[in-house]
């Protein structure tokens, strides 16, 4: 069913057929336009529609596309395809709490980039590994050592800038666990200047969503709320409502906590009212739940 489909040659037969000369026929042919690799445009293809889907919060749907996009990579026998596609498979694994088989997706990835002698993609895969540790465990015992191996593998990206961007979050996620968060903060916009750049405005809602969050572990509410309407801002855009009903849970948060319980509730009552319009009844429900 999926096949690499190839440009074909004039037929020689009906060169011959025709009585032309092959000299002449060589001169006014088309030219052999070479291969198109389908399958590897289909996998690129379904990968990018996964990592939008999770961008979004639309999890089980991104797990259909990125399932595709693997078959295709297995088809193509692309080795860079399978790494990529296993690393992002096992991000929504981790999203679903499925988190024993994120992490076993991400080592087989590594294992995989490992076997092709590929030092960016072994580093890639590192840094996916590292975020699962911070934020599995209490990231302040491994934080510092975290920051640091991601700090080494980031310079060994060249090829993607969104990895960069992703490895920046995660320097940044571990410096908000060593209390860093002025430090944190600055690094966290070096992964938003490559977003915006990219116009990648889910994930430059996000790099806000965590400066928001950065503010407001410091004290800084009246900056963490500024953030969060930057968030939501990015986030209405291109209509990420996973996004908008996060950022409007955290201004909840950032509301209660600066003492104003009015505004909190009527953020979490509309953090509530997008979840319950997604479907995520349990997520209304805990939100509401915040509500003194």
């Amino acid at each position: 069913m999926f096949l690499i489909r190839l440009h074909s040659r004039n037929s020689l037969t009906l060169f011959l057929s025709l009585g032309i000369i092959a000299l002449a026929a060589c001169s006014s042919a088309p030219k052999n336009q070479g291969e198109i690799y389908d399958l590897r445009r289909r996998a690129e293809t379904r990968l990018d529609q996964g990592n939008k889907q999770a961008d979004q919060g639309n999890f089980e749907t991104a797990l259909v596309f990125l399932d595709e996009a693997f078959q295709f990579a297995v088809l193509a026998d692309d080795p860079s395809l399978r790494v990529r596609t296993n690393l992002s498979h096992s991000n929504v694994l981790f999203s679903l709490e499925r988190r024993d088989e994120a992490v076993l997706g991400w080592n087989e990835a590594l294992g995989e980039a490992e076997q092709m002698r590929n030092q960016e993609l072994m580093a890639i895969s590192r840094i996916h590994i590292n975020r699962g540790k911070l934020l599995s465990t209490n990231g302040k015992a491994e934080a510092q050592s975290i920051r640091e191996e991601v700090s080494r593998d980031l310079t060994l990206i060249k090829s993607d800038q969104l990895y960069v961007a992703f490895a920046w979050m995660v320097v940044g996620l571990a410096e908000k666990e060593l209390g860093q968060y002025a430090q944190a903060e600055a690094t966290m916009r070096r992964s938003l200047n490559i977003h915006e750049k990219a116009r990648n405005n889910e994930l430059a809602a996000y790099d806000w969503y965590l400066i928001a969050s950065f503010r407001s572990l410091s004290g800084n509410y009246t900056g963490a709320r500024q953030a969060l309407e930057t968030a939501i801002n990015y986030d209405r855009r291109v209509e990420n409502s996973w996004g908008l009903a996060n950022d409007w849970r955290a201004m909840g948060d950032v509301h209660k906590k600066a003492g104003d319980i009015d505004a909190s509730r009527a953020a979490y009552t509309r953090a509530a009212e997008i979840f319950r319009a997604l479907g995520h009844e349990a997520a209304a429900d805990e939100t509401l739940s915040r509500i003194d």
